[in-house]
């Protein structure tokens, strides 16, 4: 695939950081998400899980702004966003996973209905909702998680996933 190809589909991606539409990612995006999650599942701010999510939130966004935030203004900029992608993600994509594991470790403990480490199909699709997916593309996306068929999805699973959608032309 060729290089302006593989920007067009990263750019694509921007939106999904970009919660409040304003152009740039920031930490009140990472808030936003974190807020509308724990509001999906009922989970107050000031549980354990609440605040983990949080962390988690500030650490991924710590993490993106460390690859991205080319200018230091604590706003990421579609054209920031696609060239940290392509200069420095495109082919560590694991990286990409480890800036996000804290969140997404988070983000699976509030969907996790028994504590078991992992969520429901179900469950998954109602975190990928409260991010803004539209419900079709939710419910797919969700399913396709599941790789084992188990009806649960793990942490594992979550990360890796995650990394190839925002990193790697598919």
């Amino acid at each position: 695939m060729v290089s302006s190809e593989y920007e067009r589909r990263i750019a694509g991606r921007f939106a999904t950081f970009d919660q409040d539409g304003n152009g740039y990612i920031d930490r009140a995006d990472f808030n936003v998400a974190a807020k509308a999650l724990l509001a999906e599942f009922g989970t107050a701010a000031r549980s354990d899980k609440g605040q983990a999510l949080y962390v988690g939130a500030e650490a991924f966004w710590q993490g993106m702004a460390g690859i991205a935030d080319r200018d230091g203004d604590q706003r990421i900029t579609r054209e920031e966003f696609v060239n940290g992608a392509v200069k420095r993600l495109r082919d560590n994509p694991d990286r990409f996973a480890e800036i996000a594991r804290p969140f997404l470790h988070a983000a699976l403990a509030v969907a996790d209905p028994d504590g078991d480490g992992s969520a429901t199909v179900e469950d998954t699709a109602r975190v990928l909702r409260s991010l803004g997916a539209a419900q079709e593309i939710a419910g797919t996306a969700a399913a396709a998680l599941d790789t084992d068929g188990d009806g649960r999805i793990g942490e594992e699973e979550i990360v890796a996933a995650f990394a190839r959608y925002f990193t790697v032309p598919e």
